[in-house]
């Protein structure tokens, strides 16, 4: 049985999930709203940093959100951003689909990661990642515009926000721009940490 279509983000309390530019990427704002996840024992294993690391609920969730995920997709812009920020053992370790006008063949990483670039459309990228991740299920990793494709096109089932007590002003709006008339949305759970609020929806048909 296929598994769900889900995000996972943070969100600063004023709706922001990134800065407008690519340059302020890994600058203070974005550091503050990522602030919980560095320290994780989790996300420190992922990303080879070395031992140690928090432990709770928060580490609970990033490793819950990894172990979930057969396949993520992807939009140009996160992935070129990422394509300068992350180790050559890119953090995923599942096939990752770009969705791109870019042709360029597969780009496989040390440690699993394979990205794959889909000119065709976010539902073709979908497909693909369906049919990769198996029984597990799909995350769309971004950024802010290709999430909100896939909830227009109604092919999320689910979103997790982190909230973080942190204001941005300006940048990239999670919601800017969603067709609210067919999206509703049902509560599964809110969890606090002492970091962050984790707020858990499902996404139904209006």
């Amino acid at each position: 049985m296929a598994g769900k279509v889900f995000f996972s983000v943070s969100m600063s309390l004023d709706g922001f999930i990134a800065p407008e530019s690519p340059e302020e990427l890994m600058q203070r704002q974005w550091m503050e709203l990522q602030a919980r996840i560095f320290p994780q024992r989790f996300f420190r294993e992922n990303l080879k940093l070395g031992g140690g690391g928090k432990e709770g609920r928060d580490n609970d969730i990033a490793r819950e959100t990894f172990e979930r995920t057969g396949a993520s997709v992807m939009g140009k812009r996160m992935f070129d951003a990422g394509e300068r920020m992350w180790p050559e053992e890119a953090p995923f370790h599942t096939p990752v689909f770009v969705v791109t006008h870019e042709k360029r063949d597969p780009w496989e990483r040390p440690g699993g990661t394979t990205f794959h670039f889909v000119n065709d459309g976010i539902e073709s990228a979908l497909d693909q990642a369906r049919e990769a991740a198996g029984d597990r299920d799909v995350r769309i990793a971004g950024g802010g515009a290709t999430i909100l494709e896939y909830v227009n096109a109604g092919l999320i089932d689910e979103f997790s926000i982190a909230l973080s007590p942190v204001l941005f002003g300006s940048g990239i709006r999670l919601f800017e721009g969603v067709d609210a008339g067919r999206v509703a949305l049902e509560q599964i759970r809110a969890e606090p940490s002492p970091e962050v609020t984790h707020l858990t929806y499902a996404v139904r048909e209006r």
